[in-house]
C-alpha cells in the first residue's frame, strides 16, 4: 500500500490529477494522505500508462528543458527520467527518435501483433476426447457426410467414438481448414501457444550458440577469448558484468552465446522447454582427446537436435594429435566433413586466439543455412538464463529473447512470477530502451526469483500478467505439466495410439558386452512402425546426469544389473522418470513389446525395504559367510529379496536366508542398527558393499 501522494510524486503526476482519477474509478480516497490498495494502483496504473500521448514535433537537439516536457508527457517516473538522459547523452537521439521510442513503449496496442493465434476461419480448435459430431459441428459440416469422409481417409468411426488429433488433421485438411490443438491457443501455457508470423513480418536474427565439452579442454578460455576479441574489435570498452550471456560481433553479423556452468545446466533447461540453441561447440583438447564428459556433451547435444561443431582446442601445445581426436569423434558419431561426414571440425588455440576466426565464420555459415528468423514485432517471449537475488534491488534476471522486441516498462511473466520490466541492461551492463530478438539482457521488476530455463512472456498489461501468472501458480500446484505427461513403459501403447513413432531410451549396463547386447536387441524391436531411438548407452550405475538426460527427451532408461543410488531414484521420481532395471535380455525386450502392443502382464513395483553396508566378515564351516551390517536406511526383513550392490553395480540378485542380532534370529532391524546377514547360496561378499533389500508388489492398473 502507498499513499496518494507517495504514489502521484512515484508517477510524476500532481497529486490533484490522481485524486481526480481515483474518483472517476470510485476509489474510496479523499485526500493525498489516504491509502491506496494494490488493486487500486494497478487500475491507476493501466489507467496512466496506457493513456495515448500526441508528440509535437521539435527541433533536431534535445535540451534539459525539453527533456523536462517530454517527461511530463509521457508521464515518466523519476527513475525513468534518468535513464533516459542517460540514453539520449550516450546515442545522440534525436527528438522525433525519442518521441517514437516513448511511444512504442507505451502504445504497444497499436504496433504490436497479438500473442493470440488470428480468429481465422480456416482454424478448427481440437479437443481433447473431441468425438467425430463434435469435430462436424466445428467444421459445420454434416455428420454423416464427415463419416463418409473419415471412411474414405481409412478412418471407420461412429459419430459418437472420439478423434484422435491426426486422424481430425487429415480429415480437417480435406476441407481446405487447419487443426490446431487447444492448448496451443491458451496464453496461461504461453509455452505451448502457436505464434505464426508472416513471413513479411520476420527478420533475420542473430544464431544462440551454446559451448560445452570436458572440464580443463578450454570452454571457458575459449569463451573469454571471443568476447576479448569481440569487444576489442568493436572498441566497446571494458567487460564490466557477466550475465551468462553475451553477443558478439564478426564480419557486421552479431552472434549470441550462452554460458551455462555444465551440461547438467544446458539440459535442465531443455527438461523445462527451453530450446534456446541454435548450434552447439564441442570443445575437446587436441593433447587429451575424448574423455567421459566429451562424451556427455554429445549426447547431450544430438539429444537437442541442432547443429554441432567440434573445436579440436590447444592447438599451440606440443604432443598434441588432433587426427586420434577426430577418429575417436567419429566413433561417437561425429565424423568430419573431410571425411565424408556431416560434422564441422576447427583447430584453435584458445590461448592464442588461432582458428577463432576460422570457427567464427563456420558459425555464420550453419546460421546462414538455418536461416533464423524472428518478428521483432509482437510481444517479447524467451527463456531464462539464470536469475539471483540483489539485496538492493531484488531478483535480477538475465533474459534470452527469442522473439518479439522487450521494453522498459512492459509488464511480464516469468515462470510463475510476474511483474513489470523496470531495467533493462545488455552484457556491457549499459542500460537500453528495448531488446530484439537473441539478445540476451539483465531486467530487474519481478516479484521472484524464476529457475534457469522458465519461459517469460510479455502482455499488454501488468493486470493480465498477474493473472496469468496467479493461474501459472495454480497449474504447479496441482502438479500439472505444461511438458505433457512423461513417458513410462505403461503408457507405451497409449502414446503409440496418440501418433508417436519414436520412443527414446537410455541404456547403463554392467559391462561393455552387456551394454552392446541389449543395445542390439533393442534397437530390433519396432511394434507398428514405431522405432526404438537410444540415446545414450554406457557402462556403470546409473546416475543423475541420465536422468536428466530421460527427463528432458522424454526417455525412459534401462538398466541391465546396475542399480542407481538412493538420490538418483529420488531425482527420477521428482521428475517422474521411469527408470526399469533386468538382469536378463530377453525380458526387457519382451516388456518393452508387450508394452508398445498394449498387452503388458501385471506388472510388479519394487518396493525398497532398506539398505544394509557391510562393516565385517565372519566365514564359518556350516553356515558360510555371515556379513556383519550396519543398516543405513529403512529395514531389512529375514526372507526378503536382496541384491548386493558393489560400486554402483548389481553383482548379485537373491534372498536373505538369516538375520540375526545379538546371536538371536529376529525378523527385521531397522536403520541405525547393527545385524550379521546371510546371503542364501552367495558367500562372495565383500567390505563396503551394500545389501539392499527389497519386495514385489503388484501394481492395481
Amino acid at each position: 500500500m502507498m499513499s496518494v501522494l507517495d504514489y502521484a510524486n512515484d508517477i510524476g503526476k500532481n497529486v490533484n490529477i490522481v485524486l481526480k482519477k481515483c474518483m472517476e474509478l470510485e476509489i474510496p480516497v479523499e485526500n493525498e494522505n489516504d491509502l491506496l490498495e494494490e488493486e487500486h494502483i494497478i487500475a491507476l496504473d493501466n489507467i496512466f500508462e496506457n493513456a495515448v500521448v500526441e508528440f509535437e514535433p521539435f527541433e533536431e537537439e534535445i535540451d534539459d528543458e525539453k527533456i523536462e516536457e517530454i517527461i511530463s508527457k509521457v508521464n515518466l517516473k523519476v527513475d525513468d527520467t534518468i535513464k533516459i538522459q542517460k540514453l539520449k547523452k550516450k546515442s545522440n537521439t534525436t527528438s522525433d527518435d525519442f518521441a517514437n521510442k516513448r511511444k512504442q513503449m507505451y502504445k504497444h496496442k497499436e504496433k504490436l501483433i497479438s500473442n493470440k493465434a488470428d480468429q481465422d476461419d480456416n482454424i478448427v480448435i481440437y479437443k481433447e476426447g473431441m468425438t467425430v459430431s463434435d469435430l462436424a459441428s466445428a467444421l459445420d459440416v454434416d455428420g454423416i457426410n464427415l463419416i463418409k469422409k473419415l471412411m474414405t481417409l481409412g478412418v471407420m468411426l461412429s459419430l459418437n467414438q472420439s478423434i484422435s488429433f491426426d486422424e481430425a488433421s487429415v480429415a480437417v485438411l480435406d476441407y481446405g481448414k487447419d487443426l490446431k490443438r487447444e492448448e496451443t491457443q491458451d496464453e496461461v501455457n504461453f509455452e505451448n501457444l502457436e505464434i505464426t508470423d508472416a513471413e513479411e513480418d520476420l527478420t533475420p536474427r542473430p544464431p544462440v550458440v551454446t559451448v560445452m565439452g570436458h572440464v580443463d579442454h578450454g570452454k571457458t578460455t575459449l569463451l573469454d577469448t571471443i568476447r576479448k576479441t569481440s569487444v576489442v574489435s568493436d572498441e566497446a570498452g571494458g567487460i564490466t558484468q557477466h550475465i551468462g550471456a553475451y553477443q558478439v560481433s564478426y564480419e557486421g553479423q552479431k552472434i549470441t552465446f550462452i554460458d551455462t556452468p555444465g551440461h547438467s545446466a544446458f539440459t535442465e533447461m531443455r527438461a523445462r522447454g527451453a530450446s534456446i540453441t541454435d548450434i552447439v561447440i564441442i570443445v575437446v583438447a587436441a593433447d587429451d582427446g575424448v574423455m567421459p564428459q566429451t562424451k556427455e556433451a554429445i549426447d547431450h547435444a544430438k539429444a537437442a537436435k541442432v547443429p554441432i561443431i567440434v573445436a579440436i582446442n590447444k592447438m599451440d601445445k606440443p604432443g598434441i594429435n588432433p587426427e586420434k581426436v577426430m577418429t575417436e569423434m567419429a566413433a561417437c558419431g561425429l565424423t568430419p566433413e573431410e571425411w565424408g561426414g556431416d560434422t564441422l571440425f576447427v583447430k584453435v588455440s584458445a590461448a592464442t586466439g588461432d582458428g577463432i576466426d576460422k570457427l567464427l565464420e563456420n558459425i555464420l555459415l550453419i546460421a546462414e543455412m538455418q536461416s533464423l528468423k524472428a518478428n521483432p514485432n509482437r510481444y517479447a517471449l524467451g527463456s531464462v538464463i539464470e536469475a539471483r537475488l540483489d539485496k538492493s534491488v531484488g531478483p535480477m534476471v538475465t533474459l534470452l529473447i527469442q522473439n518479439g522486441t522487450l521494453r522498459i516498462g512492459d509488464p511480464i511473466v516469468v515462470g510463475t512470477s510476474y511483474g513489470k520490466v523496470r531495467t533493462l541492461k545488455n552484457d556491457n551492463d549499459e542500460e537500453i530502451l528495448e531488446a530484439l530478438p537473441s539478445m540476451p539482457v539483465s531486467v530487474t521488476g519481478i516479484n521472484d526469483i524464476p529457475t534457469a530455463g522458465d519461459k517469460f512472456m510479455a502482455f499488454e498489461s501488468e493486470k493480465q500478467a498477474r493473472s496469468i501468472a496467479e493461474a501459472r501458480q495454480t497449474a504447479v500446484k496441482q502438479k500439472t505439466r505444461v511438458m505433457g505427461e512423461p513417458l513410462s513403459l505403461e503408457a507405451l501403447f497409449s502414446k503409440i495410439q496418440e501418433g508417436i513413432k519414436e520412443i527414446n531410451i537410455i541404456v547403463k549396463a554392467d559391462v561393455k558386452g552387456s551394454e552392446e547386447a541389449v543395445r542390439n536387441a533393442l534397437q530390433k524391436v519396432e511394434v507398428e512402425g514405431v522405432n526404438i531411438n537410444i540415446i545414450r548407452s554406457g557402462t556403470g550405475t546409473i546416475t543423475e546426469s541420465d536422468v536428466v538426460l530421460a527427463n528432458a527427451s522424454n526417455a525412459i532408461i534401462i538398466g541391465f544389473n546396475v542399480r542407481p543410488n538412493t538420490t538418483t531414484v529420488e531425482t527420477a521420481k521428482e521428475y517422474s522418470v521411469d527408470i526399469k532395471l533386468y538382469n536378463v535380455i530377453y525380458k526387457a525386450v519382451e516388456e518393452l513389446e508387450a508394452a508398445m502392443k498394449g498387452l503388458l502382464d501385471p506388472t510388479y513395483e519394487e518396493k525398497t525395504l532398506g539398505q544394509a553396508e557391510v562393516r565385517k566378515l565372519f566365514k564359518f564351516s556350516k553356515t558360510g559367510t555371515i556379513a556383519g551390517c550396519y543398516i543405513l536406511s529403512g529395514l531389512i526383513k529375514n526372507d526378503s529379496k536382496a541384491r548386493i550392490i558393489r560400486d554402483g553395480i548389481v553383482i548379485y540378485d537373491g534372498n536373505i536366508s538369516s538375520l540375526q542380532r545379538e546371536k538371536n534370529v529376529v525378523k527385521e532391524v531397522k536403520s541405525g542398527f547393527e545385524c550379521g546377514i546371510t546371503i542364501e547360496h552367495y558367500d562372495d561378499l565383500k567390505e563396503q558393499d551394500i545389501i539392499e533389500a527389497y519386495e514385489l508388489v503388484e501394481v492395481k492398473k
